[in-house]
């Protein structure tokens, strides 16, 4: 135990056979329970677990029947936290990238939180070493991440090293959470819904001989559609459904009154452009003030939805 709590490691398992060994010799020795789950990896991966398992009585071997992505085995040892007397989950990848060493960390913060992930983007010598197309793009889906799950204070939201408490994992719609590399961000758009608070704990990455097998132009192409829906959703159950305040009037006015706005001038600049003529004054004060209306109103929402409180924490 670690300060009167239950601690499960819980690592995905796929071609990891170089690294699994030393990754498991490094949990510290509070763990009370390390959950091995094997992804229908093709290599001696599953062998290598069998082996482990038998030398350490903390460790469980779990064999997902179809290779179901990093997500799918994070849910097969989340049910198996569910179902044992373990009260926090502690997510580990099993190629030698995330320091056994900040599982404390992570788990003190559970101390006045739900949820704690690790946060490398304050380590400068990473961000230095990291290309830019990377850089930009890991900006650019975080700043969608924070749009989708509410949760704006979040920086490095696609890092996979956390710790979550089992009460947290019990209100949680595991069906909803991504089973592939959406895995993490799906994580976070969840937690929302049940009001949990996140903490954040600065780390530094770890980069050894291992391939990662995500490409970054795949996320950049497949994340975005998802996180729109959610970011849809989100604003519909916040601000429409379990609650309606002035930020739903911002969003009811200013949208319709920033589409407006644009759509007409567009169509208005065609038109008397095709025609040789200059627009009417009239038109365009109708199209500049409503298309400023609007997008001043969604700046408002925005702030608003930065700084309000997640109807869904009942604490």
């Amino acid at each position: 135990m670690y300060k009167d709590k239950r601690i499960a490691i819980a690592i995905p398992c796929y071609k990891v056979e170089k690294h699994l060994e030393r990754v498991v010799a490094g949990v510290p020795d509070f763990v009370d329970k390390i959950l091995l789950v094997d992804d229908c990896s093709p290599d001696n991966t599953p062998k290598i677990m069998e082996k482990i398992a038998g030398a350490d009585s903390r460790v469980e071997a779990l064999h997902n029947t179809k290779n179901l992505g990093v997500g799918g085995a994070m849910k097969t040892a989340f049910r198996r936290c569910i179902d044992s007397e373990v009260d926090v989950a502690v997510k580990l990848d099993g190629d030698g990238q995330m320091d056994p060493s900040f599982i404390a960390s992570l788990v003190d913060a559970l101390d006045d939180a739900d949820f704690s992930k690790g946060n490398r983007l304050f380590d400068r010598e990473m961000l230095r070493r990291m290309p830019a197309v990377r850089r930009i793009g890991n900006m650019g889906i975080g700043f969608m991440v924070k749009m989708a799950s509410g949760y704006w204070n979040i920086s490095d939201s696609v890092n996979g090293f956390f710790a979550i408490s089992v009460p947290t994992l019990r209100k949680m719609d595991l069906k909803r959470i991504a089973d592939r590399y959406f895995f993490e961000s799906s994580m976070l758009i969840e937690l929302y819904y049940t009001g949990a608070v996140i903490r954040e704990v600065a780390m530094p990455a770890i980069y050894g001989d291992e391939k990662s097998n995500l490409s970054v132009w795949k996320t950049l192409f497949s994340f975005p559609p998802k996180l729109i829906a959610a970011w849809i959703r989100r604003i519909h159950l916040s601000y429409f459904v379990y609650d309606f305040n002035i930020c739903s009037l911002y969003l009811l006015i200013g949208l319709p009154s920033f589409l407006f706005g644009l759509i007409f001038g567009i169509c208005e600049w065609i038109h008397y452009a095709s025609m040789g003529s200059p627009s009417p004054t009239g038109t365009i004060m109708v199209a500049v003030l409503t298309f400023i209306l609007g997008f001043q109103m969604l700046l408002a929402a925005a702030q608003y939805d930065i700084t309000a409180k997640n109807p869904f924490n009942k604490k």
